[in-house]
């Protein structure tokens, strides 16, 4: 799964229009058209879009989707862009947990809405930092499933 997968998965759980895409790139320190947003969504083949999603603004995105959600601290320094060629998994779930302020139990409640079940241990692990001693990477199936779970969250009554 790449970041554009990513970036779909989670406009199409949260129910993001194109505008709020703009505004929440631009939150993060990053300015898009409506038709870059729409080449990053759209796929040109079985594996590439249109407009690959770089490491930057893909976590850029994150950051903005944490300011849209929690308004700006006051007084609190720019978020380091944490750029890291580890896993953007475990970057997404550490980010969408602060900006939608889900729990821990939260999490695990969306996670078993789409059929995993995972440990409190299992998260933790997850959502520390890269390089702990009990950091442990989030595959690709855990990250699509805590989408899914979103989506069955967020878009239950539409």
């Amino acid at each position: 799964m790449n970041h554009n997968d990513r970036l779909t998965r989670l406009r199409y759980a949260l129910d993001i229009k194109d505008n709020d895409m703009i505004k929440i790139f631009e939150l993060g320190g990053v300015t898009v058209t409506k038709e870059e947003v729409r080449e990053m969504l759209k796929k040109k083949d079985e594996e590439n879009y249109e407009l690959a999603l770089t490491n930057e603004n893909f976590e850029r995105f994150l950051n903005g989707m944490i300011t849209s959600q929690r308004g700006v601290r006051e007084g609190a320094p720019e978020p380091v862009l944490e750029l890291h060629n580890g896993n953007a998994n475990n970057l997404l779930l550490k980010k969408l947990k602060i900006a939608l302020s889900l729990t821990s139990e939260d999490m695990l409640d969306i996670l078993a809405l789409a059929g995993v079940n995972v440990s409190k241990g299992e998260l933790g692990a997850i959502l520390r930092k890269e390089g702990h001693r009990n950091y442990k990477p989030c595959l690709d199936k855990y990250a699509r499933n805590f989408l899914k779970g979103l989506m069955l969250e967020y878009r239950k009554d539409k």
